[in-house]
C-alpha cells in the first residue's frame, strides 16, 4: 500500500522545500550544486523508507510545522494522526496517544523561528530529471570528487549524495565517485563515518 499523500496534497500541507536564501554555486538544467552546503533543502517522504523511530517522528513532525507555520494547533493534531496512524504508511510502529500527544504539544510549543536541524547538501537534483542512477553517480563523482582526495568530508558528502538517490552505501560506490582506491577510502572511514553509513543504509 502507499502513504496517504493524498491527505497532504488535500490540505495543502508543504513536505518539501529548497533552499531559499542560500545561493547554488552553479545551476544546470538537472539541479543545482552548493560547494559549502546547503541545510535549507527539506524533502520528506521522498523516498519508501518509513518512519521508524520516536525521534525521526519528532523530527518528521516538527519539520512539517516549520515549512506549515500557518497550521492552527488543532490542523496540526489532526496532521500528526495521519503520520503516526500505521496503516497510513508513514510510519512502522504504534504510538499511543498519550505518547504521541506529549511530541505534539512539546513540538507546538518551541519557537520555530530557528530551522529544525537537518543534514548538509551539496548537489540537489531536480525532480524527473530523466538522468540514470550511473548518470547521478557520475555528476556526483565529478563535482564532489573534483579533487581526487578521499577527506572525511568528501566521503560524507559522497555518502550522503548516494543515500538521497536511495542507493545503498558501499564502500566501493564511494571509491569509485571519488576517483581513488577501496583502501584509501577504507583508510579515512572513522568509527562516526562508518556508523552514519550504518544508519543511512538502514533507512532504505
Amino acid at each position: 500500500m502507499s502513504r496517504r499523500m493524498d491527505y497532504l496534497i488535500n490540505n495543502r500541507i508543504i513536505y518539501r522545500r529548497g533552499p531559499i536564501s542560500d545561493t547554488p554555486t552553479m545551476i544546470f538544467d538537472w539541479g543545482n550544486y552548493y560547494e559549502n552546503g546547503t541545510f535549507e533543502c527539506y524533502e520528506l517522504f521522498r523516498s519508501k523508507a518509513k518512519i521508524n523511530t520516536y525521534k525521526s517522528l519528532r523530527w518528521h513532525l516538527l519539520v512539517l510545522l516549520y515549512l506549515n507555520p500557518t497550521l492552527t494547533e488543532k490542523k496540526f493534531k489532526n496532521l500528526c494522526k495521519v503520520i503516526a496512524t500505521i496503516s497510513n504508511n508513514f510510519i512502522t510502529f504504534d504510538i499511543t496517544e498519550d505518547a504521541l500527544n506529549k511530541i505534539i504539544d512539546n513540538i507546538y510549543s518551541l519557537d520555530l523561528e530557528a530551522p529544525p536541524k537537518n543534514k548538509i547538501r551539496k548537489i540537489i537534483f531536480k525532480d524527473q530529471t530523466g538522468l540514470t542512477r550511473s548518470e547521478k553517480l557520475s555528476i556526483v563523482g565529478k563535482l564532489i570528487g573534483r579533487s581526487k582526495v578521499a577527506t572525511k568530508e568528501s566521503i560524507y558528502d559522497c555518502m550522503n549524495a548516494i543515500h538521497d538517490m536511495h542507493e545503498r552505501i558501499t564502500v566501493q560506490n564511494i571509491a569509485r565517485m571519488l576517483g581513488c582506491s577501496t583502501r584509501t577510502v577504507y583508510r579515512n572511514l572513522d568509527n562516526q563515518l562508518k556508523n552514519e553509513k550504518n544508519i543511512m543504509n538502514s533507512m532504505l
